[in-house]
C-alpha cells in the first residue's frame, strides 16, 4: 500500500508543479493566461505591495500562516520517515491446495518464528521481521545468544527447525532468511 500512496503523491505533486511551472512560463513569455492568475506578464510580481500588506494588521493572519506551514513540514517529515522505515510484510499468501489460497498474518508468522527460535538452546531472545512480497516472503532474524551458546548450533537449529517449519507450513518453495547473531550483555564473571 505504501508504494501506491507514494506513487499517487509523487504523481499529484509532479502534475501540480508542472502545471504551475507551465503557467508561469506562459505568462513570462507574454502568452495569454487565465484572468484569475496573479502573474500576468514578464514584469509582474506574484504578490503586489497592497496584497502583501493587506492582512498585516489582522491578528489571525500570522498564526494561520505559521500553523499551515508547520502542518506542511510535519507531513513532509512523516512522509520522509515512512520512506526510511523498512516495510514489514502484513500478510503471506498460503497455497491451501484448493485453488483459493489463504492469507496468513505476517505478525502471526513472525511471533511463531520468534518463539520457536527462542526455544533453541543458548538463544536468549529472537526478533523476526518479514519482508518481500506476499507470495515470496523473506525473513530477517536477529538472535541474541547467551554467553555459553554455540553459534553454529543455534544457526543450524534455526535453519532446520523454525525456518523449515515456516516454509513447509506456508507451502513455500523457498524461504530465504538473513540471520544476524549478537551476544547478550552480561556481567563479567570473576575467576579465582
Amino acid at each position: 500500500m505504501r508504494r501506491s500512496v507514494n506513487r499517487v503523491l509523487v504523481c499529484v505533486a509532479g502534475l501540480a508543479l508542472l502545471a504551475l511551472g507551465g503557467a508561469v512560463l506562459a505568462a513570462g513569455l507574454g502568452l495569454s493566461t487565465a484572468s484569475w492568475w496573479p502573474f500576468s506578464g514578464p514584469h509582474a510580481v506574484l504578490l503586489s505591495a497592497p496584497n502583501r500588506q493587506r492582512y498585516r494588521d489582522e491578528s489571525w493572519w500570522w498564526p494561520t500562516v505559521i500553523a499551515g506551514l508547520a502542518v506542511i513540514v510535519l507531513l513532509a517529515l512523516w512522509w520522509l520517515f515512512a520512506q526510511l522505515r523498512g516495510s514489514r510484510l502484513s500478510e503471506v499468501l498460503v497455497d491451501s491446495g484448493d485453488g483459493e489460497g489463504a492469507r496468513l498474518r505476517g505478525r502471526a508468522l513472525e511471533d511463531v518464528l520468534s518463539s520457536e527460535a527462542e526455544a533453541l538452546h543458548g538463544v536468549d531472545r529472537a526478533k523476526v521481521a518479514l519482508r518481500g512480497r506476499r507470495t515470496a516472503p523473506e525473513a530477517r532474524v536477529v538472535l541474541v545468544l547467551e554467553a555459553h551458546a554455540q553459534p553454529t548450533a543455534a544457526l543450524s537449529g534455526l535453519s532446520t527447525g523454525a525456518l523449515a517449519h515456516a516454509r513447509d507450513s506456508a507451502g513455500l518453495a523457498q524461504f530465504p532468511a538473513e540471520i544476524r547473531l549478537r551476544a547478550a550483555k552480561h556481567r563479567a564473571q570473576r575467576v579465582s
